[in-house]
């Protein structure tokens, strides 16, 4: 028969393999069930941009400007100061930022000439369709991306709509993504008209600081200009799309050299 010290200690041999097996199997189920949580949000984003990827369809796009306005608002929140994360986070968000234009009839969406008031009525329902969309989901890449839908016409000087809201009253994603979408917006082909040219935009651009956007947005846009500019060119050229979009790791720390730079901030106003 053993000493009882000897059993003791054999005892809590076993017990410590057998604790540490429980551990490292609850180790792996819980990477396991994260892998699987991350592989669910990853689908659903994924279904959401080709929602809004088809809703661009439906206007005439080839899709590339999602994929542009994701890049420039990422680029430009770290040009203002904001984090890493936040800037990924809309870098994600962005793109959907006009999603519930899939709701508009293709009669207002793809009118060539000026639309009546009842068709404009219809037109800027497109917001609030697209925050309902993407409001249903509690998470915050969908919450931020419900935000900027909601808002990112409306206007610094409370005129826009839906909700007339004005100045730091209007979040900062869609004052963000309001000056993105207007650049790349005029500087591309339309149904009706063709593409400006960057020095034209940026004039126009300038002409609406204090107007249509945050005075504070349209200087850095204006001052990293011609750095943004490249960047969007870039992203037709190297063929940067959907996939580079969604990735976790930021576009500033990707590859191609129009993303480098990282987040050197406009100077103060």
């Amino acid at each position: 028969m053993m000493p009882p010290a000897v059993e003791a200690t054999q005892f809590d041999r076993a017990a410590a393999d057998q604790m540490t097996k429980i551990i490292s199997d609850l180790s792996r189920m819980y990477h396991e069930r994260n892998e699987a949580l991350q592989e669910v949000a990853r689908a659903h984003h994924e279904a959401l941009l080709l929602l809004a990827m088809a809703a661009e369809y439906r206007d005439d796009d080839t899709g590339l400007h999602i994929v542009r306005i994701g890049f420039l608002a990422e680029a430009l929140a770290l040009r203002m100061g904001q984090s890493r994360h936040y800037a990924e986070l809309l870098r994600k968000a962005a793109p959907m930022h006009d999603i519930g234009k899939i709701g508009i009839p293709d009669c207002v969406l793809k009118k060539p000439g000026p639309l009546t008031p009842a068709e404009r009525q219809v037109m800027d329902r497109h917001p609030v369709i697209g925050a309902d969309i993407l409001g249903k989901s509690r998470t915050p890449l969908f919450q931020l991306a419900a935000e900027i839908a909601l808002t990112h016409h409306e206007r610094w000087d409370g005129t826009g709509y839906p909700n007339r809201l004005s100045g730091e009253d209007i979040p900062l994603s869609g004052r963000l993504v309001s000056v993105v979408d207007f650049y790349d917006a005029l500087t591309m082909d339309r149904i009706y008209r063709q593409a400006y040219d960057h020095g034209k935009v940026m004039d126009m651009l300038s002409r609406q600081s204090g107007k249509a956007f945050d005075p504070a947005i349209v200087d850095c846009f204006i001052h990293h200009g011609d750095e943004l500019h490249a960047m969007r060119l870039a992203v037709k050229d190297n063929g940067t799309g959907f996939t580079q979009l969604i990735q976790n790791q930021s576009g500033s720390q990707q590859g191609p050299p129009y993303f480098q730079g990282g987040n050197a901030a406009c100077p103060p106003p």
